[in-house]
């Protein structure tokens, strides 16, 4: 006899996180990477995916995007029946698939989006339309709790050279009162250190207008020094939306997805002829 389906009320309670973002045919990025992650941290994972790439661990060869109404019918598909608790937002290549991303989440009324402005993959292809980037930062950002630029994308988006902690701190500080998020910019790129910034928001008077400068955080956890960091924004990422799913505050979020990917890099796979994938599943 087949079970009631609303007997096993822990079940019914496990928070579902949705991933939008593009296919890694190698496994170790993008979706796959999302699922993984998700899964990891015993959460139920959910797909929109915008583009389909062939790479591997050298390297992305071909980017195809998928239909923006596609793209609608997938999100409209999970927020009308199983709705997410946390959404994180990874390749997005076009201007047609951010607006409708924009469009459905603001129609659905999505709460705890993490976006990962994907421009550069770990090997240097380009991964965004240069047109995108505009409709990125104009329509996705505001809908943001979080943005997750690593350093390159940071100076991309600023047009703002970051040499040190001093010049991370007022990146993550400017794009937080450009764009009204939280900004979470990555050190990972600097040679000796993998320390993280976070800035969020000052708080808002009666009036609307934000009390002071935004509020900074560090993150300073142990680098790994290893050739196989694959995946690792996509990674960081969707820690941070499951821990944002699980009811944590943003700060801890990131403190608990930092420590996620320590371990996952630390257990990384030397697998293929490139940069290999992280261990999502370190902790089993």
């Amino acid at each position: 006899m087949r079970p009631n389906k609303g007997a096993n009320t822990d079940r019914s309670k496990v928070p579902a996180v949705l991933s939008i973002a593009g296919s890694d045919s190698s496994g170790g990025a993008g979706i796959q990477a999302d699922i993984k992650t998700i899964t990891a941290h015993r959460l139920y994972a959910e797909t929109a995916i915008t583009a389909i790439t062939a790479q591997n661990t050298l390297g992305v060869t071909v980017v195809q995007n998928i239909s923006p109404d596609i793209v609608a019918a997938q999100i409209d598909a999970v927020f009308d029946d199983i709705r997410p608790s946390a959404v994180k937002i990874g390749m997005v290549s076009s201007v047609e698939i951010i607006e409708v991303i924009a469009d459905r989440l603001s129609a659905w009324d999505a709460q705890n989006i993490v976006v990962d402005p994907v421009m550069v993959a770990t090997s240097g292809a380009r991964l965004i339309a240069e047109d995108a980037a505009e409709a990125l930062t104009r329509r996705l950002f505001p809908l943001a709790t979080v943005i997750t630029p690593n350093i390159p994308e940071a100076m991309a988006l600023l047009d703002y050279e970051v040499d040190s902690e001093r010049t991370q701190q007022n990146a993550a500080m400017l794009l937080t009162r450009r764009f009204g998020c939280a900004s979470l910019v990555k050190g990972g790129h600097f040679v000796n250190e993998a320390n993280d910034v976070l800035a969020e928001p000052a708080p808002l008077d009666d009036e609307g207008n934000h009390l002071g400068d935004p509020l900074t955080t560090w993150f300073r956890h142990k680098r790994i020094e290893t050739d196989n960091t694959h995946g690792t924004g996509c990674t960081l990422s969707s820690a941070i939306a499951c821990a944002l799913a699980q009811g944590m505050d943003l700060a801890d979020a990131v403190n608990a997805g930092k420590a996620y990917l320590t371990g996952a890099l630390a257990a990384g796979f030397d697998m293929g002829k490139g940069s290999g994938p992280v261990n999502h599943m370190w902790q089993y």
